[in-house]
């Protein structure tokens, strides 16, 4: 039976999920009384916000000129901050179908799907989507994948993945037009890893596409990369429910179950290869993800409960987060402790939107709640012996008479956007110390400008604000492209003089006062008032640069003279302000969890 090994590829919401609905629905996959939205988005999560999080493989059958094909399709995710799992994807595909939305054109993340499809040297299908919608125009739509990404406008294909209209043809197309998979090089089997998740009953499942020789239920396996061996007691392909079978051929994709209970023993990028008959080299795995955005992780009742309370707590979110980093495999932690939070976990993500979705799966898969510090990113610090050092957290700067320069990541970014917002848009750049690259007319009304942007300027509302500039139009797109020295300092903030590493930051010398004001304020009203005055500082090196003073709590202790002479009351004044000094001497301040997250919004 012929093979054909594809993925779907699109920029966020421009239909890659229903249109895997309907090439289910059309090859017979699943009935109508079983049809539902979203067939392949199986968390709760993404139903909610109707964005793909995790791909899904699915196996189908379609007949084209009298000839039975099995389809491999994975639908992937569209955001940017999920490209890792589109990348995956694509290490197992022959071809992809790039989906491009008939009402609102070619994207920021289309272009960037496009480009990594190209890398992977993938033949690409341009479908237009949404053409039964009022507002489509799919020919100029055609003409912008002509234009931009060089695929000719007579080979894009119109259909509608809600009404069905075009699916038959597109079906055509991907068995005629997309390339069978290669043929084996080695006779010994290799098999890579793309995906697994944990399963309570089952152990580990594992996800995989072969590349040469086969595997059979009973085969004795290893893991090339941990070298740990298993025996398969359950193949299958989801279909898109899971459909058991003996064994899975070469260039076929399916799921395997063999016993597997520790979640470090599976590598998503590993090669399967089989005991008996190892092969010699494992399969080119994936690059490594690079996590650029860091925030700490710690059990919402570890500050208030002691003793066996607080290790339960760590222990829950510790099986937590290694469950789910098997699902994730472009999610890092480490074991962290804070003063005020206990221990905790100190995770890296690919993005914001990542790092929301991760603490979400947490709190509902996991069954933990979470106290989460604010995001930062990784910095580069030379020191004056002549060693390059990466920080991921402001309290591991060394001190800085043995910095010789700080250097923070810069990333190009591509921002698709209707005409009229152009000048907004680079006033916003501008202000986030962006510099201008270049500037491409894509189609009448639209543009796409191209900036260098230090990272930490984008990850706290840069996607908020280009949305509410352009009305919900703006796309972004971004890579990171360098480390680049810059006038940076550490911000600590003091509270009632004392440094609190958790509220720390690295910001540029020339927004450090703005910035720190704002957590201040913020902290002012979000710490309760004591029985003494409590001043809060931001300090840079040795020199203060903002204070703000949340007022003591006063007694009124002349309340009990009546009359007499002034002397009585001073003395009774002189001794509650004695006290108050050796309250603060030896009295400590509570800070709040709330108080953690004040850096997460910087809006005035």
């Amino acid at each position: 039976m012929p093979i054909r090994n594809f993925s779907i590829i699109a920029h966020i919401d421009h239909g890659k999920s229903t249109l895997a609905d309907r090439l289910l629905q059309a090859t017979r996959a699943v009935s109508d009384r079983e049809r539902r939205d979203q067939m392949l988005d199986s968390m709760d999560l993404e139903r909610e916000r109707g964005i793909t999080i995790k791909a899904s493989a699915v196996t189908v059958e379609h007949e084209c000129d009298g000839e039975v094909f099995q389809l491999n399709f994975i639908d992937t995710p569209g955001h940017v901050d999920f490209a890792y799992e589109v990348s995956r994807a694509l290490t197992a595909c022959e071809g992809a179908l790039l989906v491009v939305d008939s009402t609102q054109g070619v994207e920021a993340q289309t272009v960037a799907n496009a480009y990594l499809a190209v890398t992977n040297d993938l033949e690409l299908i341009p479908v237009v989507n949404k053409i039964d919608l009022p507002a489509a125009d799919p020919d100029r739509v055609a003409m912008e994948i002509e234009s931009v990404l060089g695929l000719p406008a007579e080979d894009c294909i119109y259909c509608s993945a809600k009404t069905g209209e075009g699916i038959s043809e597109l079906l055509d197309a991907i068995c005629r037009q997309l390339p069978p998979p290669p043929e084996p090089v080695i006779e010994e089997t290799r098999a890579l890893i793309f995906d697994s998740h944990y399963d309570d009953y089952r152990g580990v499942i594992v996800y995989f596409r072969i590349f040469d020789g086969s595997l059979s239920v009973g085969d004795k396996i290893r893991m090339m990369g941990t070298g740990r061996t298993f025996t398969i007691t359950e193949l299958g392909r989801y279909r898109p429910q899971a459909e058991k079978t003996k064994k899975i051929d070469t260039n076929e994709v399916g799921y395997m179950v063999a016993a597997i209970k520790t979640l470090a023993d599976v590598r998503v990028g590993d090669t399967i290869t089989l005991e008996a008959h190892p092969a010699a080299e494992a399969l080119p795995g994936y690059e490594e993800p690079k996590q650029m955005v860091f925030c700490d992780f710690y059990p919402a009742t570890a500050s208030g409960d002691e003793g066996s309370g607080r290790k339960a707590d760590f222990e829950a979110l510790r099986e937590a987060v290694e469950k789910l980093q098997l699902n994730d495999a472009s999610f890092t932690f480490d074991v962290q402790h804070s003063e005020a939070l206990g221990f905790g976990y100190r995770c890296g993500f690919l993005g914001l939107l990542h790092m929301e979705i991760v603490q979400e799966r947490l709190e509902r898969e996991g069954g933990v709640e979470i106290v989460q510090t604010a995001p930062t990113v990784t910095y580069q610090v030379a020191t004056t012996d002549g060693q390059v050092m990466e920080i991921h957290n402001p309290s591991e700067l060394p001190d800085p008479t043995h910095i010789a320069e700080i250097r923070e990541p810069i990333v190009k970014i591509e921002i698709i956007c209707p005409d009229g917002n152009i000048g907004d848009l680079m006033t916003l750049c501008d202000s986030r110390r962006g510099i201008f690259r270049g500037q491409v007319f894509i189609s009448t009304g639209r543009q796409m400008l191209t900036y260098e942007i230090p990272l930490a300027e984008i990850i706290y509302d840069f996607y908020d604000k280009l949305k509410s500039i352009t009305r919900g139009y703006g796309t972004m797109d971004y890579e990171i492209i360098e480390f680049r020295a810059d006038n940076l300092v550490k911000v600590q903030i003091l509270v009632n003089e004392r440094p609190v590493e958790a509220l720390s930051l690295i910001c540029h010398r020339d927004n450090g006062e703005k910035r720190s004001r704002v957590i201040l304020q913020k902290l002012r009203k979000q710490i309760d008032r004591h029985q003494f005055e409590i001043p809060l500082q931001a300090a840079v090196g040795g020199k203060i640069i903002a204070r703000e003073t949340i007022k003591a709590v006063r007694k009124n202790v002349t309340a009990k003279c009546y009359g007499g002479d002034i002397t009585r009351k001073r003395k009774l004044l002189e001794k509650q302000k004695a006290g108050k000094r050796r309250m603060k001497t030896v009295g400590s301040v509570t800070i709040p969890q709330e108080a953690f997250l004040s850096i997460l919004d910087q809006s005035e």
